[in-house]
């Protein structure tokens, strides 16, 4: 599960119809494209469903020969190499889909997307990422056996149309600074490590949705939350006492469990209900 972030003169609009009437675009020996796709925009829950797709213009599959009794290759046109369907949800900027392994892992999606929706409009004034949604409990988990932090980085993106509580004063300053993205980084050279509270408000906010800090959460502790809601990247460098530890907010994704040709339909009412259920838990607003 992640988000679609959308730059430029890129917006929801742009975005579906770029999905709908996707490019081919050829990325070393194979093609790249979407299809299959299902325009469901004026329903009730409005989505749209596609088919991500590698393919090779010329591929080769094993046939049999009867007269030789023997399996000879042939020349098989536009042979799909492998298919990833997926479902974007415009309410959340929510975008589902299924990880193939070894054939379009959760790591090539986002970048073979990219290149498409791009692609749709010659890459001009258009910008289109993919972010995975970080797992609170795991991320939690993983930055808990860091006992001291060395470095907090992270990039993130103003978010549309939804937005997370705890970090709304950073999305309000990207937002005043018209600015499409933001890094931050703080580095510690001593063996104090850096002051961070970031574990605690993950926590906390698990706990309780409508958690209340006594302080605004500093820029770069909400920053990172930021990240983990799927706006954006993280990073955590620290030292668990005896190496060090490198965490990502990519590390620790939402996914869930589905078929892997599944119905349009099944698929964006399952995922609408987890994004929801993702906000509700966060207290994400409009």
């Amino acid at each position: 599960m992640g988000r679609v972030i959308k730059r430029g003169v890129l917006n929801q609009e742009k975005l579906m119809e770029a999905i709908l009437n996707a490019p081919t675009v050829q990325i070393g020996r194979l093609e790249w494209t979407i299809t299959d796709t299902v325009d469901m925009r004026d329903q009730d829950l409005p989505f749209v469903f596609g088919k991500l797709v590698k393919y090779a213009e010329n591929g080769h599959v094993t046939v049999v020969d009867s007269q030789s009794r023997s399996q000879v290759e042939a020349v098989a046109r536009n042979l799909v190499e492998a298919s990833s369907p997926f479902v974007y949800l415009p309410e959340y900027s929510g975008l589902a889909f299924l990880h193939v392994w070894n054939g379009i892992q959760d790591d090539v999606f986002p970048r073979r997307f990219k290149t498409i929706i791009e692609s749709a409009y010659d890459k001009f004034f258009v910008g289109c990422d993919v972010e995975q949604i970080t797992n609170y409990q795991e991320f939690a988990n993983r930055l808990e056996s860091i006992k001291t932090f060395t470095e907090i980085q992270a990039k993130v993106f103003p978010p549309n149309p939804m937005f997370g509580r705890l970090w709304k004063s950073l999305d309000s300053y990207v937002k005043r600074r018209q600015a499409s993205d933001v890094s931050i980084k703080e580095v510690s050279a001593n063996g104090n490590g850096l002051t961070t509270n970031v574990v605690q408000l993950i926590k906390n906010i698990i706990v309780n949705p409508q958690y209340e800090p006594d302080t605004e959460p500093d820029i770069t502790d909400a920053a990172l939350l930021m990240a983990a809601d799927g706006y954006g990247s993280g990073r955590v460098v620290g030292s668990d006492g005896t190496t060090l530890v490198t965490i990502k907010t990519s590390d620790s994704n939402e996914s869930f469990l589905y078929d892997k040709e599944p119905d349009a339909h099944r698929l964006a009412a399952i995922s609408n209900t987890l994004f929801k259920k993702i906000s509700t838990e966060r207290n994400m607003r409009h």
